[in-house]
């Protein structure tokens, strides 16, 4: 965004849709959780049976959430990582210093108490994680699914990821936790891409649209067809000023988390970065184009060009390798967490 003069950046249209930009929409969507059937209960007999009780999962979530709820109290992010480590750390601890400076918390961060499936491995040793789904929150906005990662036994669960699931997006079934599903590896090579290679082409799907050499590969979902959008809201302000803008996206090495479904597909939950680089022609300044950019940028000076780093969390569904769908994302969060004049 520039500063008023002859050719506005449209700065108040641009304002408003930047608001909004980590996922607008989400509010009001709700993923399908599909019940695990007999058969698939059945199917999951050769997995080990897992050492985690649903009742143990509950006390851990719940001190997960209690652990957030003091931060958010204190609109500060300080001790959150005796149980929250990952991509949510940055993300909470970004949204955490947004709300001590706009004074309010933006209502994405709830993560409801209640929850409508919860996926518990069988696998044996560590590093391991837990899936869970929660319910819609009060005000109806989205389940939201939760990787929660125990790195050894003597150390606590902490709260990797969080990403709300898209309207209408179908979750793959799972086994019931009392039998215990199967992690999956980032380098599975039965599935129609391996859980990496899927982030990585998702990642070029997103920084190139409809023009990836892998479009073809996944459907349609939200999460890039909200950014497409927003670029070309910004791109027809940058036009009329002669500017140019770049948004560069590149997954996080080891940030990835697999978990089995019961039909042999993948549930992957990946960490993809991104940096979307503004720059004012004619000699203006790119200033925060929302109250969350205005927030992380503080009392910074503003020069031609804006650089804003984002934290990505994806979740895709990756189909066993005998099958005819693409691959989906189920859901995302996306995050500011830096902004600054370059």
């Amino acid at each position: 965004m520039i500063r008023p003069s002859r050719k506005q950046w449209a700065s108040k249209a641009l304002a408003a849709v930047l608001s909004g930009a980590a996922l607008v929409g989400l509010t009001a969507c709700e993923g399908q959780v599909p019940k695990p059937s007999a058969q698939d209960t059945a199917s999951s007999s050769a997995t080990p049976m897992p050492d985690l009780t649903t009742e143990q999962e509950a006390k851990i979530r719940g001190t997960i959430i209690e652990t957030l709820n003091k931060a958010n109290e204190a609109k500060d992010p300080t001790g959150l990582d005796a149980r929250v480590t990952g991509p949510q750390l940055e993300i909470r601890s970004s949204e955490l210093s947004i709300a001590k400076a706009t004074g309010k918390l933006d209502p994405k961060t709830t993560i409801p108490s209640k929850i409508a499936q919860t996926v518990i491995p069988g696998d044996t040793g560590w590093p391991r994680s837990v899936f869970a789904i929660t319910t819609t929150t009060e005000d109806q906005q989205s389940k939201r699914l939760l990787v929660m990662d125990q790195q050894s036994a003597r150390q606590n669960y902490k709260l990797w990821g969080v990403a709300r699931l898209f309207q209408g997006a179908q979750l793959p079934k799972f086994p019931v936790p009392t039998i215990g599903a199967q992690m999956g590896a980032a380098d599975d090579k039965s599935l129609k891409q391996t859980p990496a290679q899927a982030v990585d082409h998702y990642a070029d799907l997103l920084q190139h649209g409809k023009d990836s050499k892998h479009a073809q590969e996944f459907s349609s979902d939200y999460l890039r067809e909200s950014i497409d959008k927003l670029t070309q809201t910004v791109q027809q302000g940058i036009d009329a000023n002669k500017g140019e803008q770049e948004q560069v996206f590149q997954p996080v090495q080891g940030q990835i988390r697999v978990m089995r479904s019961s039909d042999g597909g993948d549930l992957v939950v990946a960490q993809i970065d991104s940096v979307w680089t503004r720059k004012a022609g004619e000699g203006r300044e790119s200033l925060p184009a929302s109250d969350a950019e205005k927030a992380l940028f503080g009392g910074g000076k503003a020069t031609s060009t804006m650089k804003v780093t984002y934290v990505n969390v994806v979740a895709l569904y990756v189909p066993p390798s005998s099958s005819s769908e693409p691959i989906k994302a189920v859901g995302a969060e996306r995050q500011p967490i830096k902004v600054e004049a370059i």
